[in-house]
Parts: structure tokens; sequence; C-alpha cells
């Protein structure tokens, strides 16, 4: 059975569980486990790889993901429940899901399926923060953050509130296929506030052209295996969008817009990246978000990769050599979900939302020794929750979480592809006059420079949440760490004032921190400014609220007693980062290493902590967190 993803997971299974994934019904899975002499082999085919490859670009290393080949979709598996998993998915609806799109679609099914967009609904850390940011504006933020992770859902009238498990399934699918291509009109500011135009999947589609061979596809119905009369889908023949409208902002960054630049009600800017592109070379020269994003190369405008415009029921449409654009949407954020939700696979809709919370993905289990020592009486038997209860479903949760890890160790090198490509870590450059010396102190340097033309490093949601901070440490001729700045305490945040150790004592501040974060300023009552994990003013308001400003904005650029303190770096511009390292730290005489290091982390984890996240969000977003252009020089202390 071929997954589609990158590297290989072998494994034996049972009997039972190949019979569930084929499926078979439950009582003729248990039979076939029953009969069964020997263990089945499985093995997920490769589908191509994901490497990165290095091309030399004035002076500066680049990185380029090879593409990948697409799979086919899955054919329906009754659910756990007995179910159709894919009947809602569907149903005739005025919203349809990316499955359906999917279908013909397939390569950009699954660039998506593992993309941002994708996870936008998904993100337990956007729920926890929508919901705090919630409690402290006492509901009269509304819709504003979920109108853009959650739009499909909003304009059906969803609750804010609503549980993801209880949300309807395209509404979990955050940013999907409709939530572009069916919005036919510029909305540019609105604060994300566009308008998706309803209609089932027969219904046009706006997109970069007009889809020249449609035509040829609607005239061969019996050719290609679909449905042009507008009937209920159905797996056997799908239909298919019976028009596509050219819609020129589509491949305009006019149309990231919308979501991609937003001020809260207060006036402060949580979205800046339009903002820093409007002043950029990248605007200057044509370059449009997409020409980066998703193109073929991450973080670099070079062109296009080409692919079919459609395989409809394995017949391309078309010329197979046509602009392809990556709808991965490269960028440095990434996913802490639960890795059997996220990233979305049709198989993994066999399980409810709420189901695979139960499964224990760190734990062993439904991998092929421990089941085995299980069934032998080896080792003692968790107390299972159901539907976990059974070796079959635990085997193939197991399959499908081990594909979504390989999905996102692609998506590892491909955030690591856009972060190198769009900067450069140059040094390290010696002060020191002559030869250094054990006994004196160690002064050097690093150039951090923005070779991005579009925006800031760093740029992205939140202008005070992404991370990246410089880590340098030096090494001693007996291997231990004689200096270090760049450090983390317990919890894994940076040793400044915002971390829980150093205001206990227990870590010692970093005072050579050098941090490219944004930070939140708040103005106190006696007129001192605080950094802030918010825009929110507490010392002021025994019951803080984010209120509009009674002023405009506009007369002193930021509301009252709250602003912005940037950090980043703009396009070509460069930062210097300085050290020095006291004489007391070398001592002695001999060979030592320099090593240093960029860290890029989507979110800080003292502001995880405020907003209410799990130990296991927190363990995920720092597992997952990426170092940039790491490099080690030695060099000789006399």
């Amino acid at each position: 059975m071929n997954f589609g993803v990158s590297g290989k997971f072998s494994a034996i299974i049972s009997a039972a569980a190949l019979a569930l994934m084929i499926g078979l019904p439950a009582g003729q899975a248990a039979a076939a486990d029953a009969d069964a002499k020997a263990e089945t082999t499985m093995q997920v085919a490769s589908a191509g790889t994901s490497d990165r490859q290095a091309a030399s670009h004035e002076d500066t290393a680049r990185v380029q993901v090879a593409a990948t080949a697409s799979p086919a979709l899955a054919p329906a598996k009754p659910r756990a429940d007995g179910a159709d998993p894919h009947a809602e998915i569907y149903a005739d609806t005025p919203f349809p899901s990316a499955v359906a799109c999917g279908r013909c679609h397939l390569q950009v099914f699954q660039e998506w399926s593992s993309s941002n967009h994708a996870y936008a609904s998904i993100s337990p850390m956007f729920h926890k923060f929508e919901q705090a940011v919630n409690d402290l504006t006492a509901g009269t933020m509304g819709t504003f953050c979920v109108r853009c992770h959650q739009q499909v859902g909003t304009q059906l009238g969803e609750k804010r509130e609503l549980a993801l498990w209880d949300r309807s399934p395209v509404a979990r699918e955050g940013i999907t296929c409709v939530t572009c291509h069916r919005v036919g009109q510029s909305f540019f500011k609105v604060n994300g506030e566009r308008h998706i135009r309803p209609g089932n999947v027969s219904d046009p589609v706006f997109g970069a052209g007009v889809a020249e061979n449609l035509d040829k596809v609607i005239e061969n119905p019996d050719y290609y295996q679909i449905s042009v009369d507008g009937d209920t889908p159905s797996s056997e023949r799908p239909p298919v969008h019976l028009a596509a409208i050219e819609f020129d902002q589509i491949s305009q960054s006019e149309f990231c817009v919308s979501c991609h630049q937003v001020a809260v009600n207060l006036g402060i800017k949580l979205e800046v990246v339009w903002d820093q592109y409007r002043d950029s070379p990248a605007l200057e020269e044509g370059i449009t978000c997409q020409d980066c994003h998703m193109g073929k190369v991450p973080g670099e405008p070079l062109g296009y990769s080409t692919a079919p415009i459609a395989i409809v029921n394995g017949r391309p449409v078309g010329d197979t050599n046509v602009k392809h654009s990556n709808h991965a949407f490269y960028g440095p954020g990434y996913p802490i979900a639960h890795p059997g939700i996220f990233p979305f696979t049709v198989e993994g809709l066999r399980w409810t939302i709420k189901q695979w919370l139960l499964f224990d993905y760190r734990a062993d289990w439904g991998k092929p020794a421990w089941e085995a020592k299980l069934a032998a009486g080896k080792i003692e038997a968790p107390d299972f929750p159901s539907p976990w209860d059974d070796r079959a479903s635990r085997e193939i949760a197991r399959l499908l979480v081990e594909k979504n890890r390989l999905v996102l160790n692609r998506k590892r090198r491909e955030r690591i592809a856009v972060m190198e490509n769009g900067s450069r870590l140059e040094g390290p450059f010696f002060h020191n006059e002559g030869q250094i010396k054990a006994g004196e102190d160690f002064s050097f340097s690093y150039n951090i420079r923005n070779i991005d033309k579009g925006h800031n490093l760093p740029s992205g949601s939140l202008g005070a949440q992404p991370e990246i901070w410089m880590n340098v440490a030096l090494i001693d001729p007996d291997g231990n760490i004689a200096w270090e700045s760049g450090y983390v305490d317990s919890h894994g945040d940076m040793a400044d004032l915002h971390s829980l150790d150093v205001a206990a004592g227990t870590v010692e501040h970093d005072d050579q921190l050098v941090n490219l974060q944004t930070k939140f300023l708040t103005t106190n009552i006696k007129g001192t400014d605080r950094e802030m994990y918010l825009p929110v003013q507490f010392d002021v308001d025994q019951r803080p609220m984010l209120r509009p400003a009674p002023q405009p904005t506009t007369v002193l650029n930021h509301p009252p007693l709250v602003r912005m303190e940037g950090r980043s770096i703009p396009p070509f511009g460069v930062r210097e980062a300085k050290y020095k390292v006291p004489a007391e730290a070398m001592s002695k005489p001999g060979t030592y290493k320099l090593q240093a290091r960029m860290r890029s982390r989507a979110e800080p984890i003292y502001f995880m902590k405020f907003v209410g996240a799990t130990d296991d969000m927190i363990r995920n977003i720092n597992e997952d967190m990426i170092d940039i252009h790491p490099q080690a020089v030695e060099f000789e202390v006399r």
C-alpha cells in the first residue's frame, strides 16, 4: 500500500489490522486475525525524497527542496463506528472539502495537507491564544481571530467558542481550497473579513487562469469517469467544477493582505508583513508573496515547478508541464498538534478528533515489537480507552502517525531551507589585537544579514511572537562549555526578563543575549515601560480589556500606553552581534572551539504558559524548533 510519503517505515502488523485497512467488516477482520498462521509484513512505500540541495548564488549557500511525487487518495474505509468517514465530506455542501478537490488536484492536496493553512483551524496554540484574548476582552473581540483561521465556519454561523470536534468537517480544514478559490473580488485590508462565495463542487472556481482544457473533460465524462450533472458526489463518479474564472489578484501579493496584515481592535498591529513588503526591494522588482512562498525553491523567487493542472481518475488533463504553484506555502511555522490529527489525511478520518486525542503516540502503542510482547503477556497491558483496546486499530493508527511524522520531517527541511535562503550568518570576527592569550578578555562578533527581499527577519504573525536568537558557546580544550550566550532555562525560554528561572534566581540573566524577537511594551502607572506578552495594560485596569483608543492611533502611531519595540532586521539590513568572554573563562591555553547557530521557534514558552498551553504542547514546540546556519571554528589560545 502506497501512502505516498518520503522515506520508509517497516512494520509487522496483524492480519486483522490489514483486513481493516482494506475495508473488511470488523467481524471478518477478527476472523482473519484468528486464521492467520503468520504475521504479515507491510512496508510503507517511498514516494520520492525531499532532500535539501545546496547551490552557489552570490557566495551564499542556498537550499532547494526537491519536488516529491503525490499519491492517489486512499479509498473510503469504514470508520471505527461503522460509518463512512467520507459521508460528510462528499455531502452536497456550499463549501466543499479539500478532499473533494483532491480527487483531481492530487499534488496540490498533498502539499496543502501539511501546510500552515491546513493547520490554521487545528492548531491547539491558536485555540489557547484565541480564548485568552477573548477572556481579556470580555468577548468584545468576537470573531476577529476565527474569521481568518476558520472562515468557512464563521460564514456558516458556527459560534466562535465552538469546540473543534463539534465544528463542520470543512471548518476544521482551516484555510482550505474554497477559502481562496471561491473568492472572486478584491478585499485588501479588511482584517480577515473576506467573503467566500458559497456553491457546491460543480460551481465555478477562481484561479490564475481559465482552465483551458476543462471543456474537454466535461465533454468526455465517461472517459474521465466524472459526473457533470450536479448530482450529489459519489466515490465512483465524482463531480468537477464546470467553470473556471480568471481572477488576477489571486496571483498578486494584495490577495494575501486580508489575513496577513491585521490590527486588533485597540489599534495595535498583530500582522505586519504587508507594511514590510510595501517598502521592500521585492515590491520594486515586482516579486510577489507567491513567488517566494509557492515557488520551486523555498523562500526564493527562482521560478515555479511544473506539473499537470489536474489528474482526473488517473488521466492527466492538458499539458503535463504547466506552471505549478506549491501549496505547501513555505514558512517557518510548524505544527504541535497530535500527529494522528495533523497533517490532514483521509485515512485519519477513520477516527474522530476526540478518539485520536486518546491515542498515546508517545508510548509504544501499535509498534510491532511492543504489540507482540503484549500479546505474549510479557508486558502488562495498559488500561486502553476505546477504541484503542483493539490491537488492529492501534497498529493502523501507528502506521498513520509514522507516515505523518515522515511528512513533518520533510516540512522541517523546508522550514530550514526557507530560513537559510533568506538569511546569512557571517563571522566570527575576532576583535583582539594579535594572538589571543589565556587570562585575557576575548571579544568577537557575528553579522546577521537579512538577504530576503520581501520582508523583515523575522516576520509573520503576531509581531511579538516569532523568535530568532543567537546561541553562541565557547568550548575549552577539555571539551567543556567555558562561556555561552543564548542558553535557555529549564522551561526552554531564553534567560531574559520573561524567564521564570531568572525571576526565581535559579538561572543567571543573559546580559549578552542577541534576540530578534519584537516585544510588546506597555506603560506602567508610574510611567515606565515593560515588556508584556500581549498588548494589555494590566497595571492600569483591574479588569483588563482591549478597547479601541479614544483618539485616532494615527496621532501617536500606536495606541496609548501600548506599543511595539521592533527588533527584526529589514530587507538587506544587518545586525552586529557583539560578544565579550571574560578573562576567567579562558584561563587555560590550548585549542578552543567557538560554536554558533541561530535558533528559530514559533512561540515563546512564557507566552504559551500565559495562555494555558499543555505540557505536551510546550514539549512539541521545543522539540521541533530549528537551528539556522550552525557553524563552528577552532582557534589557538597561547
